[in-house]
C-alpha cells in the first residue's frame, strides 16, 4: 500500500500550475500604482512650495518613461542619475524601471575619476544631472569612454540663499521640458521574471575600484513591506528625506512610501532649521540618517529649533548612538530605531527590534540592549554569525566572534561584470558581509569589528586603503596607515598615521591638502599623526594598535 502511494502523484502539485491569474512577478512599481489608484489626490511629494499628488506622481513617472523611450532607452539599458533628494529623483526611481531599464544612482559626494569609472563600467546610455553637480560631471565626462545623452535637471525650488549657485547647463535636453512634452499614456514593461535587474549601486571600493551591486525587482518589492513593518509606519506617514536617495536607493524608501500612501518631504541639504521646519510644518513622522543627522538636530541653535507635539521615528544605520545622544533625542521628541545592513542587502537587513520590557531597565542596561544591531529584517530568510573557514555557526553565547552572513530575498543578485567577486561573496551558499560580530543567546546580533577596515563617516563608507594609496603618492611619506577616530558629529573620521622619509618634513595641513588633490574632501584625514608606524616582523602594519591609539585621542 505504501509502495503504491509512493507512485501516486502528489495531488497538491498536480493540475495546480501557476498562470497569469495566480502568479505575477513582484515589483516595487506596483506600490506607486496602487497608491495612485486609492489615494489619487493625496500629497505624495512636498518640495519647497511644490505639492505633487499621487495621481501626478504616477503620471510624471510615466511621462519620464516615454521620454526615455523616445531617446532610445529600452529594457536592460542603464540610466544614470546625479541628483539630490528632489522630485526628479523620486520620478527616476519609477520611470526608469517602468521601461525595464536599470537605475544607476551616483553618490553626489564623489570626485570626477570615481564618477567616470562608474559611468563606463555601467555602460551608461542616459545621464540625468542636477545643475548643482554639473561641474564635477563635466570633468568626469572628459575621461569616459561612454558618451551618454545628458539631461539637465534645473530645480525650480533651488533656494536663493544656497551656499553656491547652480552650475552651467551641460546637457542636450532639459528634464522638465522632456517630461512635459512626453505622453502620460504608458504601459510599463512587466518584468517577465521578478529576478530581473532593477537598480545598480556601487560600493565604496575597499580594494581597487568599487563593485557594482545589482538589485532585482523581488528584493525591492519585499523591502517595501519590510520597511513599513520595521519602521512602524501606519497609513499616510510623512517621511523627511535626510537620507541620500543615492545610498542603497535611499534604503528603498522611494518605493516603500507607496505601500502606505505616504508623503515624501524632499530635502536638498541636511540643515537643522530646514529639518525642524519640515517636522513642525508638515507633521513629519519618520526620517532616516547617520549619527551626524542626530548631532545636527541636537546641537542646533535654539533659534533654529521648532516645537512639535508628536513623536518622530528616527532610523539610524551606523554605529549605535551613545546613551547621551539617545536621551537627548528622546527629550527632543524622537524615537531612535537602530538598523544594520550593507549595500549588498538593499540597505537595512537587521533591526534592533525593541522589546517593551527593556524600557523598564536601568539606563546602563538599556544602553547595552541599544548597542546590539538586532534581529533579521522581516524579508530576510536567515542571518548568522559563522566561522568563514568551516562555514559552521558560532555558539550564540555573546562572546564567540565570527563573520556576519546573510541569505534571503534581500541579498543582491551579485556584482556587475565581476563573477569572481560574486562567487567569493556567496561562497558556501551565504553572503559574506566581511563584518565581525557575536550572536547573543536571544538571537540578537552585535557587531564587534569590521574586517574590511572601513571607516563610516556621516553614514558614508570610506576605504582606508584608498586614503592610504593617496598618502603613498607623496614623495616624503614612507609608511602610512589610516584608521577610524571617534567623532561626536560624524561618528568616525579618518585618522592618518604617517612615517616620513629621513630628511623630509610635512605639516598636518600639507598632508590634508595633498589628499584633497586626489580624493573627495569627505575621504581626507581629519587628523594626522607623525610617528613610526608599528609593524610585524614581516613588515605588515599593525592597525589594531593604531585603532587603540586613535581612540585614546578622544573624539575629534
Amino acid at each position: 500500500m505504501h509502495g503504491n502511494q509512493s507512485l501516486t502523484a502528489n495531488p497538491y502539485e498536480t493540475d495546480l500550475d501557476r498562470n497569469s491569474a495566480n502568479y505575477q512577478a513582484l515589483t516595487p512599481l506596483a506600490h506607486l500604482e496602487r497608491a495612485a489608484l486609492i489615494h489619487p489626490d493625496h500629497t505624495a511629494i512636498i518640495h519647497g512650495a511644490l505639492r505633487v499628488s499621487y495621481r501626478s506622481f504616477l503620471e510624471r513617472s510615466k511621462r519620464l518613461a516615454n521620454a526615455l523611450s523616445a531617446l532610445g532607452i529600452s529594457k536592460g539599458d542603464t540610466v544614470s542619475v546625479m541628483l539630490s533628494n528632489t522630485p526628479a529623483m523620486l520620478e527616476a526611481h519609477h520611470g526608469v524601471p517602468m521601461l525595464g531599464a536599470v537605475l544607476h544612482s551616483i553618490n553626489t559626494r564623489l570626485d570626477a575619476p570615481a564618477i567616470a569609472f562608474q559611468l563606463d563600467h555601467a555602460e551608461c546610455k542616459v545621464l540625468i544631472v542636477d545643475r548643482e553637480f554639473s561641474s564635477v560631471i563635466s570633468q568626469a565626462l572628459e575621461h569616459t569612454d561612454v558618451q551618454p545623452i545628458v539631461i539637465d535637471y534645473d530645480d525650480t525650488e533651488y533656494p536663493d540663499d544656497a551656499p553656491f549657485p547652480k552650475g552651467e547647463r551641460i546637457g542636450s535636453h532639459d528634464y522638465e521640458e522632456l517630461v512635459l512634452a512626453a505622453s502620460p499614456d504608458f504601459t510599463r514593461v512587466l518584468p517577465a521574471d521578478e529576478w530581473e535587474s532593477l537598480s545598480l549601486n556601487y560600493t565604496s571600493g575597499t580594494t581597487g575600484n568599487p563593485k557594482g551591486v545589482v538589485y532585482h525587482h523581488r528584493g525591492a518589492a519585499l523591502m517595501g513591506y519590510s520597511n513599513v513593518i520595521a519602521s512602524g509606519m501606519g497609513r499616510h506617514p510623512v517621511y523627511l528625506w535626510t537620507l541620500p536617495m543615492f545610498h542603497c536607493n535611499g534604503w528603498c524608501f522611494p518605493w516603500t512610501l507607496g505601500v502606505v500612501g505616504g508623503t515624501h518631504v524632499c530635502l536638498r541639504w541636511v540643515r537643522a532649521k530646514a529639518m525642524y521646519d519640515a517636522i513642525a510644518d508638515h507633521g513629519v513622522t519618520h526620517l532616516c540618517g547617520a549619527p551626524v543627522v542626530m548631532s545636527t538636530l541636537l546641537n542646533a541653535p535654539e533659534t533654529d529649533k521648532r516645537d512639535f507635539s508628536h513623536t518622530v521615528s528616527f532610523n539610524t544605520a551606523a554605529a549605535p548612538p551613545p546613551e547621551a545622544v539617545l536621551a537627548g533625542m528622546a527629550d527632543a521628541g524622537f524615537e531612535v530605531v537602530h538598523l544594520y545592513g550593507l549595500t549588498e542587502t538593499y540597505g537595512p537587513a537587521v533591526v534592533n527590534e525593541w522589546k517593551a520590557e527593556w524600557s523598564a531597565f536601568e539606563r546602563s542596561a538599556r544602553t547595552t540592549m541599544k548597542a546590539r544591531q538586532g534581529v533579521r529584517y522581516p524579508a530576510l530568510e536567515d542571518m548568522a554569525v559563522m566561522n568563514p573557514e568551516t562555514m559552521e555557526k558560532t555558539p550564540a553565547d555573546g562572546e564567540t566572534i565570527g563573520e556576519v552572513m546573510f541569505r534571503g530575498n534581500i541579498v543582491m543578485k551579485g556584482y556587475l561584470k565581476n563573477p569572481a567577486a560574486s562567487a567569493e561573496a556567496f561562497r558556501g551558499g551565504w553572503f559574506h558581509s566581511g563584518d565581525l560580530g557575536v550572536m547573543h543567546p536571544d538571537g540578537y546580533l552585535q557587531l564587534k569589528d569590521r574586517s574590511k577596515d572601513i571607516i563610516i563617516s556621516g553614514g558614508e563608507n570610506i576605504s582606508s586603503i584608498e586614503v592610504e594609496d593617496a598618502l603613498y603618492k607623496h614623495p616624503a611619506i614612507i609608511a602610512a596607515a589610516v584608521v577610524a577616530r571617534p567623532d561626536d558629529k560624524w561618528g568616525e573620521t579618518p585618522c592618518a598615521f604617517i612615517e616620513l622619509r629621513p630628511g623630509h618634513s610635512l605639516s598636518e595641513e600639507d598632508v590634508i591638502e595633498h589628499c584633497r588633490s586626489l580624493l573627495a574632501r569627505f575621504k581626507c584625514p581629519r587628523t594626522v599623526i607623525f610617528q613610526e608606524v608599528p609593524k610585524t616582523s614581516t613588515g605588515k602594519i599593525q592597525k589594531f594598535l593604531l585603532r587603540d591609539e586613535a581612540r585614546t585621542f578622544g573624539s575629534t
